[in-house]
């Protein structure tokens, strides 16, 4: 198998893989493209999401720009891949004086998931295991995740696993096929996540 994402990577710090109560979340590697490919090619995938390729190699060159190996973490079930994560870990905003104890302390996370294994909580799982890693282990201050108003699907998970709404926009991304919408912001701090594992949640 090819080496995984770049070791240098604040995720070489978890030791993967990692087991939740039904699902297994390891780092991307090379391998996953066509993993992956599987369910992002899906209309009702992509619609939401930055990029929709029409083919596999459109794809791949999203799959393969640079530094994202680095920030992908693979959720499978029974060893089938169903899902993908991403943590962008960055810099928060400080004053000049302390600028040093904000760096890396904050992420953005992102997903994307099967909808053929939609409805039985495997991406709330997988989630609420990803926030856990973002503050037990890469020892985060807050994390933060972003959709269009219209994705409901992701925004509910968001509440799901204890995010709280802290931005609504007004017709401020476009969108490829519905022009300028809404959009959404949410964020968890670390002493306001739980930081063990969670019971199987069967909403979504």
């Amino acid at each position: 198998m090819t080496v995984q994402g770049d070791p240098c990577s604040p995720l070489g710090a978890v030791g993967w893989p990692v087991h939740t109560a039904r699902l297994l979340l390891r780092r991307g590697t090379a391998e996953d493209l066509a993993r992956t490919w599987a369910f992002r090619r899906h209309e009702s995938v992509g619609y939401w999401l930055p990029n929709s390729p029409a083919t596999i190699e459109e794809y791949r060159a999203v799959f393969e720009s640079p530094g994202r190996l680095a920030k992908m973490i693979m959720v499978e079930l029974d060893g089938a891949v169903i899902g993908e994560l991403m943590i962008t870990v960055a810099d928060a905003w400080a004053q000049a004086e302390i600028v040093e104890r904000a760096r890396g302390a904050q992420a953005e996370l992102g997903w994307v998931f099967d909808p053929a294994h939609a409805g039985h909580g495997y991406a709330t799982e997988a989630v609420r295991e990803l926030i856990r890693i973002c503050f037990t282990d890469l020892r985060l201050h807050r994390v933060t995740a972003n959709c269009f108003a219209g994705n409901e699907a992701s925004w509910r998970l968001m509440e799901r696993v204890g995010m709280r709404r802290e931005l609504y926009t007004v017709r401020e991304s476009l969108h490829r096929s519905e022009g300028w919408i809404d959009g959404v912001g949410y964020a968890l701090l670390a002493d306001e996540g739980a930081g063990g594992r969670s019971e199987p949640d069967r909403s979504g």
